[in-house]
């Protein structure tokens, strides 16, 4: 794609008129747009809210990420920051300042987020991805993003069952998954 048609992209995707109830990304060039979500995905962004300390972290839910190395305005499901870091105002939170950013995966996401995204991500240097896996029954915390474009990629992954904490050292969090939901009636994937 060269660079004039990246700027439609970008430029299309900002003026788009989307209807109530629908998500939309823009990921690598790609407008993606995606049903509201699960009541087993909400509830868990719920407890995963819930232990994240308020008084230092932002804790945001409907927020785009500008990642500046990609043609990417991703749209977590859960965004962390520290207080501190915040800019004033503006759509686009620039990846330099987010800790964590967490998916919950869901029926159609699965693609997305244990692969697209997990490139994306690193390559915009968020320190720490958290996947959500209710159809696995899982957890894939990914730190340490190395390299750039589709070459990028975390260094460590880290895969924990439902009903075992999840250690967020850059939070100084333990979390817990002993109350997260599964969505049934779902075959399992193969990844990662």
């Amino acid at each position: 794609m060269t660079a004039v048609d990246e700027r439609r992209m970008t430029e299309l995707f900002e003026n788009l008129e989307v209807p109530e109830g629908i998500k939309i990304e823009l990921l690598r060039g790609e407008i993606v747009m995606m049903a509201g979500p699960d009541l087993v995905h909400n509830l868990i962004i719920e407890e995963v809210l819930d232990q994240i300390p308020r008084r230092k972290w932002h804790r945001l839910q409907t927020q785009d990420i500008d990642i500046l190395s990609e043609t990417s305005e991703p749209q977590p499901d859960l965004v962390v920051l520290e207080r501190e870091v915040t800019p004033d105002s503006g759509r686009l939170m620039p990846s330099a300042a987010v800790t964590m950013l967490v998916e919950v995966v869901s029926r159609t996401s699965v693609q997305r987020d244990y692969l697209l995204k997990r490139s994306i991500y690193a390559a915009g240097r968020v320190p720490v991805y958290l996947i959500i896996d209710p159809v696995m029954g899982q957890c894939v915390l990914l730190t340490e993003p190395a390299g750039s474009g589709d070459e990028a990629d975390y260094a460590v992954q880290r895969i924990t069952k439902f009903g075992d904490p999840v250690p967020l050292p850059l939070l100084d969090v333990e979390l817990a998954t002993g109350e997260f939901g599964t969505l049934k009636g779902v075959r399992p994937h193969r990844l990662p």
